[in-house]
């Protein structure tokens, strides 16, 4: 068994039901949620949303919604000023463009505000189910540690490694493993290095303790 074999093997077996954690209905809930999370946890984004889609149950609310109304209700995570203000631009966009639904193409996408290459691959692995494995902090860390990258690559280096050593079929749920792990297990302070049967391909066990 090589090493990408044995990682996905443990993960398969540890974090079978590994999923997305954001709340949505929506195609457009899910992409602001997605906005939201960045450097904010799924939680309090829940959170966020929970009273956010109350209050504005449609595109054409969000759209005709004040910012400043908007961030309050988002305050909470970091950069809100500028998220709210992506909310609403996206809104307006995806009404007035795409006839009120979230496109599934790479370039429309990444042409919304706010909207980068992780935000766009998770909408699609989430809404579409198109093959991709977003590179999120989890994910980075743990595919760095577990030297399935080098420590200096960047989070597209890394998302290109994946995709080369992982079959199409496999993205998707690996992606959702990857991030149940690192947020669950391999963690960035403290990891639960105690219980993890990793440790023998980890650069940060080696460093760590073996050095």
């Amino acid at each position: 068994m090589n090493r990408v074999e044995e990682i996905f093997a443990f993960l398969d077996e540890k974090f079978f039901d590994a999923h997305c954690e954001l709340n949505y209905n929506k195609d457009y809930e899910l992409l602001f949620a997605v906005i939201l999370s960045a450097q904010a946890t799924d939680k309090s984004v829940n959170k966020v949303t929970e009273v956010l889609f109350s209050k504005y149950p449609s595109l054409e609310s969000f759209k005709d919604a004040i910012v400043e109304d908007i961030e309050k209700i988002i305050h909470s995570i970091g950069l809100s000023y500028s998220k709210a203000k992506n909310i609403k631009a996206c809104s307006s966009i995806l009404l007035e463009k795409h006839n009120g639904k979230v496109p599934s193409s790479r370039k429309e996408l990444m042409e919304l505000p706010g909207v980068g290459r992780k935000t766009c691959n998770v909408v699609r692995i989430e809404y579409f189910k198109i093959p991709e494995i977003p590179v999120d902090t989890h994910v980075e860390r743990v595919s760095k540690r577990l030297k399935l990258a080098k420590e200096n690559d960047s989070t597209l280096e890394v998302e290109l490694k994946l995709k080369r050593k992982l079959p199409r079929s496999r993205l998707i749920k690996a992606h959702h493993q990857l991030i149940f792990f690192g947020r669950y297990m391999c963690k960035s302070q403290n990891p639960d290095c105690k219980h993890c049967p990793l440790t023998h391909l980890c650069a940060h066990y080696k460093k760590s303790f073996l050095e």
